[in-house]
């Protein structure tokens, strides 16, 4: 697992840095300093999406519940796609073990670190909610899911969706409607579009630790990859414009150098000033998200914003 993990790590690096527009995968942010930085982020005063969705999961599950359709005498699986802490679902799986329902919660993660945390929480604070932890890719284990039959309820929360372009975010919904059956739910969320002011400092806060979370994919490729990327030698920058309504992360080169990679066996050449791109987070309107799902089986059945309406939690039905 681990070496075809390397391997894959690895490709994508090297296919990334061999384009004219450098990129590198934002998914390898997550090994368990990644982890750690992200958890610091989500506390920073900037970085408001985490409190907005949280506060529609605390004061706003029972209303959740409602949306699903679901019947406590009926067993469901609730399966988390890129669960992280489950700081936010906690919140969820303790109204549906308070109300008696049946069901199993799945959490899936590309980060094992991750998984165990979850697992140990919610073994000290929901012992009765009986949890399946599944490491890997999203698409490889719904698919080995299939053939449980049971209901289904998906979640993808945390904006992660806003990840992708949206060619991609729509194909990737599709997807998700291949692999569930007629009546299935899922529960995405998305931030909304708001002005630079209130975006830009929550992907460049004055602390610098995005800066810092940004820089680790540098770090991991060094430990993991036998790189020998000099950290200092590269700035985080985050660009956003309302009109576009997607903010963009960058590394940028403070100098002309020359990074060795020995597990892609390659030398990768940096200008000063040249950028290599690792996230996109779009941001979303009602327009958007109708377009997002034109090609797929879902219909938006309800969402729910927090006070300030700054995201909002879309619940979808497989048709």
């Amino acid at each position: 697992m681990q070496n075809k993990f390397l391997k894959q790590f690895s490709d994508d690096v090297h296919h990334g840095l061999s384009q004219e527009q450098k990129t590198l995968p934002s998914k390898y942010f997550y090994d368990q300093r990644g982890d750690a930085l992200f958890v610091e982020i989500m506390k920073l005063p900037e970085y408001y999406l985490t409190r907005a969705e949280m506060e529609i999961f605390s004061l706003r599950s029972a209303d959740i519940i409602e949306i699903l359709q679901l019947q406590r005498s009926e067993y469901f699986e609730l399966i988390e796609l890129g669960a992280g802490d489950g700081s936010k679902t906690q919140h969820l799986l303790k109204s549906l073990d308070d109300e008696g329902y049946q069901f199993e919660f799945i959490p899936i993660d590309i980060s094992k670190n991750a998984l165990d945390l979850l697992e140990q929480r919610l073994l000290n604070e929901l012992p009765r909610v009986s949890v399946t932890l599944k490491h890997g890719d999203y698409f490889e284990i719904l698919e080995s899911l299939k053939d449980s039959h049971h209901p289904k309820v998906i979640l993808f929360l945390g904006s992660n969706i806003g990840n992708m372009n949206d060619e991609t975010a729509s194909e990737f919904i599709y997807q998700l409607g291949e692999n569930l059956s007629i009546g299935d739910k899922l529960v995405i969320g998305v931030d909304l579009i708001k002005s630079a002011d209130i975006i830009i400092p929550a992907y460049d806060d004055k602390q610098g630790v995005t800066r810092e979370f940004n820089l680790n994919l540098l770090h991991r490729i060094n430990k993991e990859l036998g790189g020998n990327f000099k950290l200092s030698g590269f700035n985080h920058l985050c660009e956003y414009t309302e009109q576009e309504g997607i903010a963009k992360s960058y590394l940028v080169s403070l100098l002309d150098q020359e990074v060795t990679i020995e597990a892609t066996e390659t030398r990768y050449y940096f200008n000063r000033g040249e950028r290599i791109h690792t996230e996109i987070s779009r941001k979303y309107n009602e327009k958007i998200i109708s377009n997002l799902l034109n090609k797929t089986d879902f219909e938006i059945i309800g969402n729910i914003s927090d006070s300030r309406n700054y995201y909002s939690d879309y619940i979808l039905n497989r048709r």
